[in-house]
């Protein structure tokens, strides 16, 4: 007598689909993995950064309003060399106003905003060119605020926009889809410590010869790393560019 095939039930069923799945996107991960550190041991990974800082951001004439868009608030790396920038700019172009557009309370000495201005002051710009955008919480809704408070006869001003390199593009793209029809940008790009300063000799350290010396390797020691995070902050920016467009916010 034949022995009847008994079939999978729903939930073996469901099992395994997903254990399929889950070993495709490990395999998917791991090539996206493997791919990624190839390219942090070429160029590719900073100039796509470095692009997206600069493709649209340059300052071509005096600014009449300058906004820091304040990032990770104060105290914290992005804001304070956002800040320094601002300064920059602002003490180049002194007949320019400047918005810090970051959410806060503003009758707080301690908050993000106030910490900025400060950081300002300190930098020799004076408190009277300093207002605040805090309502924000998105660079959108930011650049639609700024626009609102202007005024649609003010858009035509030239306006300089303070941000990180990998936020630029999003921004000025941002700005200029709130109506602003002269759109500048400073990227904050930092200043890298001179090559020859960074280079050691490994025998002078001692320690177990056994591991490979790196000393003069400045590639493995930095580089790789430092590309590493140039790939997450442009997929980071591509994805956010992507959703803006598809919002048609620029």
């Amino acid at each position: 007598m034949p022995v009847k095939s008994r079939k999978p039930n729903k939930a073996g069923t469901l099992i395994q689909r997903t254990g399929k799945l889950f070993r495709i996107l490990i395999l998917v991960a791991g090539a996206f993995f493997i791919i990624a550190c190839i390219l942090a041991f070429t160029t590719l990974p900073y100039y796509a950064w470095h692009w997206m800082g600069t493709h649209k951001g340059s300052i071509t004439q005096a600014p009449s309003t300058i906004v820091l868009l304040g990032g990770s608030g104060m105290p914290s790396e992005d804001g304070l060399i956002r800040s320094y920038y601002t300064a920059f700019v602002a003490n180049k172009y002194p007949k320019s106003s400047i918005i810090i557009a970051l959410p806060g309370d503003t009758a707080d000495s301690l908050s993000s905003p106030c910490l900025l201005r400060q950081e300002l002051i300190m930098r020799n710009v004076n408190r009277s060119r300093v207002t605040f955008e805090t309502e924000g919480r998105n660079t959108r809704q930011q650049a639609m605020d700024i626009a609102k408070t202007k005024g649609i006869s003010n858009l035509k001003y030239p306006i300089t926009i303070v941000t990180s390199p990998e936020h630029m593009y999003r921004a000025i793209l941002s700005f200029e889809k709130a109506g602003f029809a002269n759109v500048q940008g400073l990227p904050t790009f930092e200043t890298s410590v001179e090559e020859d300063k960074l280079c050691y000799n490994d025998r002078d350290l001692k320690g177990n010869a056994i591991v490979p010396p790196i000393g003069h390797n400045k590639q493995l020691r930095y580089q790789f790393w430092t590309h590493l995070k140039y790939e997450i902050l442009v997929i980071r920016e591509v994805f956010a560019l992507g959703y803006y467009k598809l919002r048609a916010w620029i």
